[in-house]
């Protein structure tokens, strides 16, 4: 009796390594910025987008998530092809690149270029969706 316990013990366990993988949440989308130290753009970014994006419905779609351009290639992003300039912005879904915005246009057309981004991936935030380019918690957000 203890062996035919143990072993139906065993088979649960077996079946049930073999199915929570199958039910594993995909890795979330991130927005990875790529710049370089010295980069008059990418701290232009950072004085104006940098201190409101994480309160941003895009923040929530796809956090962001700095990287040097020296680091790159990395073993974690599967680029469909070099970065050359920075900032660059790399839509990454489970480790691939799904699309990019190269430079820094401004804030007027940065939003714009992203929101576009995010919605041809269908990339949406966790909960349900608000206002975006707006923090969450404002009248809009």
């Amino acid at each position: 009796m203890r062996t035919s316990i143990a072993s139906f013990v065993r088979s649960c366990g077996i079946a049930l390594a073999l199915v929570v993988p199958a039910f594993a949440p995909a890795q979330a989308a991130e927005l990875v910025m790529v710049e370089t130290q010295g980069c008059s753009w990418c701290a232009r970014w950072t004085e104006e987008i940098g201190p409101i994006f994480p309160k941003t419905e895009e923040s929530r779609r796809a956090p962001l998530r700095r990287v040097d351009i020296a680091s790159l290639p990395g073993g974690d992003i599967a680029l469909t092809r070099r970065v050359v300039y920075t900032p660059t912005f790399l839509l990454v879904e489970d480790g691939r690149e799904l699309g990019r915005i190269e430079g820094y246009p401004g804030e007027d057309f940065f939003w714009g270029f992203l929101d576009r981004l995010l919605d041809d991936h269908d990339i949406a935030a966790p909960g349900g969706a608000q206002a975006v380019g707006v923090p969450a918690g404002t009248p809009n957000g």
